[in-house]
């Protein structure tokens, strides 16, 4: 194993295959106390240095070569389960929810931030020193994206708490009329609660039956 220089920081591997946006990161966390013990381009040159020089930080585009997908992702996966004791910053040119969530779910030493936000010298630096430090960044963006789709793909949202136990009850293959004896109202208010909640999910007109097994599926899904 070779060798590398400590700084007060700590030591930082980058990989990005933007030759000029690594060679600008690797100058800025140079200038501010961390030493870049090496710079790849791909995922598995990045994987060599980290296995190396066993870094305190590293920092890697999430699209890499060779076919610029979730190379970058794939890669921090491997670092995190071989050297937990490195911290990860990936980067993002776009908010790519599904992936940042897989990538948090890491827990500590992890973060998450859009490359639009490197701009800001003093918010990148404290992002890197948080990691570093043990703790986790999320780029606000994301946090909004999350809000939105949240809000976006919950089709109970709509649903009151008295249809929310409704269609709990359907799920658990329960008639109007057994689901008015649980709740203690009558069928015809059981009947009621059913229409509105076949509207609210906008289920298609279809048999009684078929529309309550939509209706059952869209809960389950939304667990």
């Amino acid at each position: 194993m070779g060798t590398a220089p400590h700084a007060p920081r700590g030591r930082i591997v980058l990989a990005d295959d933007d030759v000029l946006l690594r060679e600008g990161l690797a100058s800025l966390c140079e200038r501010v106390g961390y030493a870049v013990v090496g710079q790849a381009g791909d995922g598995e040159a990045l994987l060599a240095l980290v296995d190396e020089h066993r870094p305190e930080l590293a920092v890697v585009d999430i699209r890499m070569p060779p076919e610029h997908s979730t190379e970058g992702l794939r890669a921090a996966s491997v670092i995190r389960e071989k050297f937990p004791l490195t911290g990860i910053l990936v980067l993002s040119a776009y908010v790519e929810v599904e992936d940042a969530l897989a990538l948090l779910a890491g827990g500590q030493r992890i973060g998450y931030l859009l490359k639009s936000r490197i701009t800001d010298v003093d918010e990148f630096l404290e992002t890197l020193d948080r990691i570093s430090k043990g703790g986790s960044v999320v780029d606000p963006s994301l946090v909004q994206e999350l809000v939105a789709a949240q809000r976006r793909d919950d089709p109970l949202a709509l649903l009151s708490s008295r249809e929310r136990e409704v269609l709990e009850l359907m799920a658990e293959g329960r008639s109007n009329a057994g689901i008015g004896r649980r709740l203690w109202v009558t069928e015809g208010t059981v009947e009621k609660h059913v229409r509105s909640i076949m509207s609210k999910l906008r289920l298609p007109e279809a048999t009684d039956d078929h529309r309550r097994v939509l209706a059952v599926l869209t809960f389950l899904e939304s667990r």
